[in-house]
């Protein structure tokens, strides 16, 4: 199945101020968060900003808020998105039937909105360079789960590719510019 660019949205889990330094291998995460949304925004794939419980994990980390065209997090405490009225009406109200996923944990409120994203009908896609957990053992299970429950996994630069459909556009000049 060919993924489009109009039939997509995104969602940035969690990816906070006082959970990154406990994650695993945070450097390379947030440089790949730090592409696919740079990607996204030069595709004008929407994206949606998810933060869990603010007041005690902080606010998204300041080099993914420097690159977002605005700052509107929407504020939750479940771990399944779908579980948070205001996001799943955002993602219904969008008309965009696949939902591309960043952010943390791999193995617990992104596998969790992942799940619930499927069970609500939509096709969750998985950006694996782009999720981490506090240990790798931890993602590695988490991404198998998703794979044996019908989630699509891809890569940051496999997405935005695919997104592009062919060379010599303005879009695939720009996502080339930002995967070099």
């Amino acid at each position: 199945m060919k993924l489009l660019k109009n039939d997509s949205i995104a969602l940035i889990v969690d990816i906070q101020e006082r959970l990154m330094p406990h994650m695993y291998n945070t450097e390379e995460f947030l440089s790949n968060c730090e592409k696919l949304i740079s990607g996204l925004n030069a595709l004008e794939i929407p994206v949606l900003l998810l933060e869990q419980y603010p007041k005690g994990l902080g606010h998204t980390d300041e080099k993914i808020k420097a690159i977002l065209k605005t700052y509107e997090p929407i504020e939750k405490v479940e771990f399944n998105c779908c579980d948070n009225e205001v996001i799943l009406k955002t993602l219904k109200e969008s008309g965009k039937k696949n939902v591309i996923l960043m952010g943390v944990e791999s193995h617990v409120c992104l596998m969790q909105s992942a799940l619930g994203l499927k069970e609500e009908g939509f096709l969750p896609i998985v950006i694996a360079d782009c999720v981490s957990s506090r240990n790798q053992n931890d993602k590695k299970f988490a991404l198998k789960r998703l794979i044996q429950e019908g989630c699509i996994l891809s890569t940051y630069e496999s997405i935005l590719f695919e997104f592009c459909q062919k060379a010599g556009n303005d879009y695939f000049k720009a996502i080339s510019k930002i995967v070099k």
